[in-house]
């Protein structure tokens, strides 16, 4: 295969750069008081985020350069961005406002740090490829904004305390380091009979953005929020029968109620146990009286009375007076 052209393989990279000019301009919009474009811009950003990539490969056009370019583009348009949008709009009188801030762009750049040095690890399993580890960076960022996005749609409330932008700030910084599994939306498979309802599904997204762009996102943040324990579930399943990855959902399906169904081993062999034991003393009491007090038995002294000859058997030795 001939290695794509200069110009091919430059698309990508700058893709990265609008992205990165997106990001900041966001902090230029915020410092002019108008939130709603530093969260469009933003938005924007996380959309050129994710296609650089997915052009990058489709076209063969990868590079070493590229992918140190996006983590820094990512640094500046998810990290530094977002903090000081916030900071502006809600933290500046907060006395702890810059900290939460500072902390926000940390775990940014300790997340893209983590996920460069994941790329490289060997001892990953095969299904891994269809995790995060933690909240990706770009949805971390949107996360981060939704107090804004509520006040934008919704007016002032409770939502943009700074309290409340503190704790949540903090709460999405901490769940972009952390060790929860996020789905990568990137290695989705779409089934062939889902193609329609699905391309029926992005016209009524389409239609809805248009119309109510915050409520669109405030949905968006909401089912990403949601989807996290079925991500969990998911991880520790596959870990658990990492031999189903790469099977058609249909076989996966069919593996997971087939085992529900049947009882796990240890049930089986605890039960076979204990019926063995039933077996063990039911034979036991057939060989023993089920009393042995010598009141009932007429044998005082508690020995078995199957031991002894009955009376009037031939077993019995002759008398010395018979004659």
């Amino acid at each position: 295969m001939r290695p794509p052209k200069p110009g091919v393989r430059l698309l990508p990279n700058a893709i990265t750069v609008l992205a990165l000019c997106s990001g900041l301009s966001a902090v230029q919009y915020a410092l002019a008081g108008r939130h709603a474009l530093a969260v469009a811009a933003i938005v924007v950003a996380a959309a050129l985020d994710a296609a650089d990539g997915r052009i990058a490969r489709r076209l063969d056009a990868a590079s070493r350069t590229g992918a140190e370019l996006d983590s820094l583009a990512d640094a500046v348009s998810f990290g530094v961005a977002p903090a000081l949008v916030l900071f502006v709009w809600g933290l500046d009188d907060y006395r702890a406002g810059w900290t939460i801030a500072l902390v926000y762009v940390v775990c940014v750049v300790l997340r893209l740090a983590r996920f460069n040095t994941l790329l490289d690890d060997p001892t990953r399993p095969m299904f891994s490829s269809e995790f995060f580890v933690g909240v990706a960076s770009p949805a971390g960022a949107l996360l981060a904004l939704g107090p804004l996005v509520v006040w934008l749609q919704f007016g002032a409330g409770w939502w943009s305390s700074p309290l409340v932008i503190g704790a949540w700030t903090v709460l999405i910084a901490f769940l972009m380091i952390s060790r929860v599994p996020t789905l990568s939306f990137k290695r989705v498979r779409v089934p062939q009979q889902w193609i329609m309802p699905l391309l029926l599904l992005i016209m009524l997204t389409a239609i809805v953005v248009v119309s109510y762009p915050l409520v669109a996102l405030l949905i968006a943040l909401v089912a990403y929020l949601a989807h996290m324990p079925y991500a969990s579930w998911r991880y520790r399943w596959l870990s658990e029968h990492p031999e189903t990855w790469g099977m058609p959902g249909r076989q996966r399906r069919a593996i997971r109620r087939a085992r529900r169904r049947r009882p796990p081993l240890r049930r089986q062999v605890a039960g076979a146990a204990v019926r063995a034991s039933a077996a063990v003393r039911g034979r036991g009491r057939g060989l023993r009286p089920r009393r042995r007090d010598g009141d009932r038995t007429g044998n005082p002294t508690g020995e078995r009375t199957e031991d002894r000859p009955a009376s009037g058997t031939g077993d019995r030795p002759p008398s010395d007076t018979a004659s």
